[in-house]
């Protein structure tokens, strides 16, 4: 918007203190080139015509129909802040988290620092075969030494010292050919030092067939998996593999049933599972339960099977079934100067590049709703002159780009003097109490 129109002004409002969302608190912490973005981001915040506020919660501290009022257009990219639930038995018993809490936990995101996920057992399943889902195997199972050269979050990092972890299974409702998670990922989590894959060469029997005509990334994928899976242990050369005291495994066409409770049915010991069949090919495959079961133990379960976006203010349309906010290339449905883009316009799928084009497509539409005249400007807004007051009068205290800059560089200066690129500071008080708020 700022380079496309001269005359724009751009206001950002966050929830939390700190910018750049999934950037800082989704991506992990052994991926900092994934982080790169940042200094986009930072380049566009910056700019004279665009201005940061974090500390503002949109939908209670301010409407949405009061920014409608101060702004000519408002653009809604909140992303997907629940997680879907599985809707089993036991899924709320003790050792059970959903993939977002525990990434919310490493990466010091401040609504989960109190999780306290307990690591005191061997086994780990992770339900769910996306690249969140092997983000969480690997974090779990990497070595200590890789991860303090990380911003992983201190607390995070002694838990992991202690952890008793050892074996972690990535279970999927489908089989080899519908996996969601891409090669890099996988490929990283073969080459994980001191560990070993474990998949079962009958899962690949005939795949190289069927992924003959497959698009070329499925199928590097699939041949991956296939050769992972007949390579005799002892054939790795990378040193310590042949020994290695770890490993992790996918398994297949499992639909969890219960989340099995030890003896006095406070805690998770294990989980049933339905086997399943296929029902059709490719991305579209169905599972359908067989009507076998299995059990697999277990002291700790990871939930990874997508997010949830929740409706954010009464006065916004939402889509309960698609669970998005109803629009077409971005404008909301029914309400003309409303927009959205990301998770929220398109549903929680794809990584950062694939959210960028999806706001520059958001960006045309307001851009081409200014030329065509939609938006009125003939009468100018206020503003965060008018929201600024709303949020004053309310008791709340908006944080800057250059407040958070300064929370930057003591969380640079903290992670230079234990020899990583930051350390985090989880709690928002601490945060407040550096800036003098």
């Amino acid at each position: 918007l700022l380079q496309h129109h001269g005359g724009a002004q751009v206001d950002i409002f966050e929830k939390l203190l700190v910018p750049f969302g999934l950037v800082r608190f989704g991506v992990a912490p052994d991926h900092p080139e994934v982080k790169n973005v940042i200094n986009a981001f930072t380049q566009t915040a910056r700019s004279g015509r665009c201005a940061y506020y974090g500390n503002v919660t949109v939908g209670r501290d301010v409407t949405v129909a009061e920014l409608q009022q101060a702004y000519h257009a408002v653009v809604l990219s909140y992303g997907a802040e629940g997680s879907r639930v599985l809707g089993i038995p036991g899924e709320n018993l003790s050792g059970v988290y959903s993939a977002r809490e525990f990434v919310g936990w490493y990466n010091g995101l401040p609504e989960n620092q109190d999780l306290k996920p307990d690591l005191s057992c061997e086994t780990a399943v992770v339900l769910g075969h996306g690249n969140v889902a092997l983000d969480v195997a690997r974090i779990l199972l990497s070595p200590l030494q890789l991860l303090r050269k990380t911003d992983i979050t201190d607390c995070s990092l002694a838990a992991l010292a202690c952890s008793k972890v050892k074996r972690v299974w990535l279970v999927g409702r489908r089989g080899p050919l519908q996996v969601a998670f891409t090669i890099k990922e996988l490929r990283e989590m073969i080459n994980l030092p001191g560990t070993r894959p474990v998949l079962n060469p009958a899962d690949f029997t005939g795949l190289e067939n069927a992924v003959k005509d497959a698009p070329r990334p499925r199928k590097r994928l699939t041949e991956l998996m296939i050769k992972t899976a007949l390579e005799k242990p002892g054939e790795r050369k990378m040193e310590g593999q042949t020994a290695a005291p770890r490993e992790w495994g996918l398994k297949f066409q499992r639909s969890p049933q219960a989340v099995l409770p030890t003896a006095d049915g406070k805690r998770a010991r294990g989980i049933r599972m339905a086997l399943t069949l296929l029902e059709g090919s490719g991305d579209t495959a169905k599972a359908v339960p067989t009507g076998d079961m299995e059990e697999l133990e277990c002291g700790l379960v990871l939930s990874s099977i997508g997010y949830q976006i929740l409706p954010l203010d009464p006065a916004v349309p939402f889509d309960t079934q698609r669970g998005i906010i109803p629009n077409s290339s971005g404008r909301v449905e029914g309400v003309p100067g409303l927009y959205c883009s990301g998770w929220v316009k398109r549903g929680p799928t794809g990584v950062i590049i694939t959210t960028m084009n999806d706001s520059f497509d958001t960006a045309q539409s307001v851009l081409e709703d200014l030329q065509v005249g939609v938006l009125d400007v003939s009468s100018p807004r206020e503003g965060f002159g008018a929201v600024g007051s709303l949020l004053q009068s309310r008791g709340v205290r908006p944080v800057s780009f250059s407040d958070w800059e300064k929370i930057d560089a003591a969380e640079v200066a903290r992670g230079k003097a234990a020899g990583k690129p930051r350390e985090k500071i989880v709690d928002p008080q601490e945060m407040l109490q550096l800036l003098g708020h």
